[in-house]
């Protein structure tokens, strides 16, 4: 009797020892479950991963059914019903760009310096987890090519730089309207007559500013509301629009408004977030920068960014051409451009352009001793994601294609030629050709797509996620669009491809808020984002609230990823009010898919006021 009770115990007592490890691999499965569901959030901690990585990006693999098994089972973190809308003072707030922000965290930039219009990120828990309304009356905004020279003024309520500028011809206000004449600090005849001037004093062709397809990529620094860019463009010619959020703050919104390529940004502290040799023309008219500050460290900024032979065209105001101090500061810019080995190619009243050396010869011949030296061997001229400025030359390497503009082909000629770069990033020219052909297809297909919803106009700022070689864009070169062109920081080698082609672009990390103001963009275009910063540990969420925020109302997202990483994002669909129109297909296998993709397309609905107030 007592062994048959010994028995009976010990069969309990491994009933209970098997049911409590059944409960432990239960909650272990529920613990990983969650932890790695698409887009969850996570702490800034990074634990042990699982085996199993994405050969295509190095993140966990999954598989598909138990993904969804999970999903359905409830095991993934709860996507809300609802994300709440911010106060309307944030209707313009740009996260990195929150002068604010400085303040609060107590930040002590230098402003001599301008580190105060550079980017300060908020920590995570100061993140704004809300949508951004838009102004009280905003409209869908004025289509291009009409929106160049007007914009609802409810969509952008400041008119103080109408007042501040009403000699200078910038912008008026006309009733519900703000228009924009053409006019600029120093184009008393208008953008187009001080364009065709520019070509006149360089003796282009015809009078054409472009020279032939030549001169295709222009920075313009300091650009106001960017209308010499605005008249750059029926040439053929695509300026990157470069100013700060200063005292003229909304000068960059108004550009973007008006659909003319523009960002925001400070020649500060740190390098553009542009590869070496990306521009045949730099441009600054009555330009107010101190270019002598800190060795010369801005104009050597220009020099790291101009092509070989690239020009330089500078203008300070007519009214200081008498001014001592302005000749003072004129002749130290000679000497120091002199000592760069650029050379004066024209000058004209207070209009001077520079042309860029063509090879290392000068430098070589200069003196000893003489600055800006030239830049080690190992200075990298294409890291310029938070990399500081360096006051030194960047000299040609032997491999450098030392031609006048890079030995590319003219516009339109070099979007579609592979240029010379590429073998730098390890890229044949076979592999550039067929990255082409399947981005034509795939934007096909993106037409198709939308064809019952979008009309010939819908679309004027697009805004590629993941650039990769420029596929995308180049693939809308027949559309009246212009796309901004982002290279992840990992794939930044890429964006001098991008430049190459003609195209415009920057670097950027998409665990951080972008540079530009709410409602900037008609099309976000999203392959593979979310599996790359998911891979990262950054949060799906998070990049949703910000594609929000500069998402114009009305306007569509194209995400294209992987299946589980869709499903998860449609969850967040209804909570966004991006269910305006919605479409989701399986797409075609192709050399540049990661496995099995879908392709989610959602339009962005237009918030009435009530709404906002709810």
């Amino acid at each position: 009797m007592k062994q048959k009770n010994e028995q009976i115990h010990t069969t309990k007592l491994l009933t209970y020892v098997l049911i409590g490890l059944i409960a432990v691999l239960g909650l272990l499965c529920l613990y990983y479950g969650s932890s790695f569901a698409p887009g969850s959030r996570r702490s800034d901690e990074t634990g042990s991963r699982l085996d199993g990585s994405d050969p295509v990006f190095g993140g966990v693999s999954r598989n598909r059914d138990l993904v969804d098994l999970l999903d359905e089972r409830g095991y993934y973190p709860e996507v809300p019903k609802s994300i709440p809308i911010c106060d309307i003072k944030y209707s313009e707030l740009i996260p990195c760009l929150d002068r604010n922000l400085i303040y609060q965290l107590k930040l002590k930039p230098n402003l001599t310096v301008m580190e105060h219009y550079e980017r300060h990120c908020p920590p995570p828990e100061r993140r704004y987890n809300c949508l951004i309304p838009p102004p009280r009356g905003y409209k869908i905004p004025i289509r291009w090519p009409a929106s160049r020279d007007e914009v609802w003024k409810a969509n952008i309520p400041h008119t103080h730089l109408a007042k501040e500028k009403s000699d200078q011809h910038w912008m008026v206000v006309d009733g519900e309207k703000i228009k924009f004449p053409g006019g600029g600090t120093h184009f008393h005849d208008g953008a187009d007559k001080y364009i065709t001037g520019l070509a006149q004093m360089l003796k282009f062709p015809g009078d054409k500013l472009h020279n032939g397809g030549s001169i295709r990529n222009v920075l313009d620094v300091g650009c106001g509301v960017a209308s010499f860019g605005a008249y750059l463009l029926p040439l053929d010619i695509i300026a990157m629009s470069l100013a700060p959020n200063d005292v003229h703050e909304n000068q960059i919104q108004f550009a973007l408004e008006r659909g003319i390529p523009s960002t925001l940004g400070v020649l500060g502290t740190k390098r553009l977030p542009y590869p070496s040799r990306s521009f045949e023309l730099a441009h600054c008219s009555r330009c107010r920068i101190d270019w002598l500050q800190r060795d010369g460290i801005l104009l050597l900024e220009l020099d790291r960014l101009l092509r070989p032979g690239g020009y330089f065209a500078y203008s300070s105001p007519e009214a200081y051409e008498q001014d001592p101090e302005n000749r003072k500061i004129w002749n130290a810019m000679y000497n120091l451009l002199k000592r760069m080995c650029w050379k004066v190619a024209v000058k004209r009243g207070q209009t001077v352009i520079w042309a860029k050396p063509l090879s290392n010869s000068c430098y070589l011949k200069r003196d000893p001793g003489t600055r800006p030296p030239l830049c080690s061997s190992g200075d990298d001229p294409d890291a310029s994601w938070n990399v500081s400025m360096k006051a030194c030359i960047t000299p040609y390497s032997a491999k450098m294609h030392k031609e006048r503009w890079s030995g590319l082909l003219p516009w339109p000629q070099r979007l579609t030629t592979a240029p010379p770069r590429l073998e730098e990033i390890g890229v044949s020219p076979e592999e550039f050709h067929e990255d082409t052909k399947i981005w034509h297809f795939r934007v096909v297909e993106y037409w198709k797509q939308m064809r019952s919803i979008i009309q010939k106009n819908s679309f004027r700022n697009v805004l590629d996620m993941n650039s990769n070689l420029g596929g995308f864009a180049a693939a809308l070169k027949d559309k009246d669009v212009w796309v901004m062109n982002v290279a992840p920081v990992k794939m930044s080698a890429r964006l001098k491809i991008i430049y190459d082609r003609g195209l415009l672009g920057t670097v950027h990390d998409w665990c951080e808020a972008f540079s530009t103001y709410p409602r900037t963009y008609d099309l976000l275009h999203a392959w593979a984002v979310f599996s790359e910063i998911e891979e990262r540990g950054c949060s799906a969420e998070d990049l949703l609230i910000e594609m929000d925020r500069i998402l114009r109302p009305d306007g569509f997202v194209i995400i294209r990823d992987k299946h589980s990483m869709i499903n998860h994002i449609q969850k967040f669909i209804t909570a966004l009010r991006w269910d305006g129109w919605l479409s989701e297909v399986e797409p075609r296998t192709d050399a540049l898919s990661a496995g099995e993709e879908r392709v989610l397309i959602a339009r962005k609905k237009l918030w009435s006021d009530g709404f906002m107030t709810m």
